[in-house]
């Protein structure tokens, strides 16, 4: 979601999660052990868990649990196994919605995912039916108000890829993902506060939609976000402000 409603977006966002904040732990901790157990403990040589360490540093996780999760992914702690699995689909008004969990019963994720689709309006689709619509990006968020000119600089320095300038003042700032930590870095040493930055699946174009439709939208993203298994929900939905009210 983008577009004249970006930064309502990130408001709800952030509502819900901090009315869910155990659950967003829950999240970032699968995350480290997936990261972990694929490239391995040390996040200086791996990207993907130096990334889920610093997102879990950022909500304030428990070191030690960080620490117990990245010993159990790696056999040196007893624990369980998680496997990645994408559901892909459209929500109503024929947004395009991707659905990546961790889970460690496949069963009874793909049961709680197909049940949301058809409860909620959506159509569950098939692999690759909508991932073509989304590209991997490094996305880091300015709130309104933040000083263009300087942002652009130190974008620019850093080697970002582009700026996005929304209706409602929000700046996006966007990198390929292997480019993302030294944006992201350049921009705290350059003493720029930036609202949120994460490597996610950013739409290749939106679709803009009214704001009964999008009430429609936000409640079955919220569903779909409230799944046990979920760790992201993606969409590329262009919704109105009006719609978060």
């Amino acid at each position: 979601m983008a577009g004249h409603s970006k930064w309502a977006n990130i408001q709800h966002r952030k509502k819900a999660q901090d009315a869910k904040r155990g659950k967003i732990f829950t999240r970032l901790i699968r995350e480290i052990s997936v990261a972990a157990r694929e490239g391995g403990g040390d996040p200086d040589t791996n990207p993907r868990l130096r990334l889920a360490v610093d997102k879990a540093n950022g909500a304030n996780v428990p070191k030690d649990n960080i620490e117990r999760a990245i010993k159990k992914a790696t056999g040196d702690l007893e624990g369980a196994s998680y496997d990645e699995l994408r559901y892909e689909g459209y929500a109503p008004g024929g947004v395009a919605v991707m659905v990546d969990c961790l889970t460690d019963n496949r069963n009874r994720t793909v049961s709680e995912v197909r049940h949301a689709f058809s409860k909620h309006g959506g159509n569950l689709g098939t692999e690759g039916s909508v991932a073509f619509q989304f590209e991997k990006k490094g996305v880091i968020t300015f709130a309104p108000g933040v000083g263009e000119d300087n942002v652009m600089e130190a974008a620019l320095e850093a080697g970002a890829e582009d700026i996005v300038n929304h209706e409602d003042g929000a700046i996006e700032v966007l990198t390929e993902p292997e480019e993302f930590e030294a944006v992201r870095d350049g921009f705290r040493k350059a003493g720029l506060e930036f609202e949120e930055a994460e490597v996610t699946e950013r739409p290749n174009n939106l679709i803009e939609v009214d704001v009964e439709t999008g009430k429609k939208v936000l409640n079955f993203l919220d569903v779909l976000e409230d799944l046990d298994d979920t760790q992201n929900v993606w969409s590329n939905a262009d919704i109105p402000a009006e719609a978060y009210e």
